[in-house]
């Protein structure tokens, strides 16, 4: 990345299944992510508990001594639903306030692959990107073209002129997890001039300590 300058990155918030997917690449690919993380000393946000590659991931960057941050409905607490988190957890109330912490809390978005929960946390941030709500980075790790389908459809959008070029570029991608990283820490956000003017609410844009 010589000559290119770097944006840092502190904590990544991963979106990922509750599920580990058919494929064992997908399992190695998260253990193979957290490690990556662990190794960049850079910490971890994702939705808490321990299961699927939720818990691939988790468990990888609390094993090379880096934090590791769960925020989680408290719905999904009662009878132990996902298993403990790996790492501190706090607490939310709706999908939507977990969202907005996730936000918040993070530097950078990364999603594996999962299902219609990884799809919405995803392309939310996509579009609060668009609309200048935040301007991080995001991310797939295309583990053995899992995403093929949607970053083509991604580009149908583009072609029919639904998404403009310049939006396309708020998607990222990549098929290892350090080149990933890599483009995460080399992104440059490009402001859409008429979105950008946007005032958005202390509500929806809020800064709180919440850890």
């Amino acid at each position: 990345m010589e000559g290119v300058s770097v944006r840092k990155i502190k904590k990544i918030c991963v979106f990922c299944g509750a599920n580990s997917g058919k494929d064992v690449a997908f399992v190695n690919a998260a253990f193979h992510l957290g490690e990556v993380l662990g190794k960049r000393k850079i910490d971890l946000v994702y939705g808490g508990g321990k299961l699927g590659l939720m818990g691939c991931v988790s468990t990888a960057v609390a094993q090379h001594e880096r934090q590791v941050l769960g925020i989680i409905p408290s719905a999904f607490t009662v009878n132990n639903l996902v298993g403990e988190t790996c790492g501190k957890e706090i607490k939310v109330a709706t999908m939507q306030e977990r969202l907005v912490m996730m936000m918040e809390l993070s530097d950078a978005f990364i999603a594996l692959p999962g299902g219609f929960g990884t799809l919405e946390e995803l392309f939310q941030m996509i579009s609060w990107a668009q609309l200048s709500i935040h301007n991080k980075p995001i991310g797939v790790l295309n583990i053995n073209g899992f995403f093929n389908g949607l970053l083509s459809f991604v580009d149908h959008a583009v072609k029919q002129d639904f998404i403009t070029p310049r939006a396309r570029k708020i998607l990222i991608s990549a098929t290892t997890a350090d080149e990933l990283v890599d483009k995460l820490q080399a992104f440059r956000f490009e402001s859409d001039p008429a979105l950008s003017k946007l005032k958005w609410s202390p509500q929806a844009v809020r800064r709180r300590n919440w850890i």
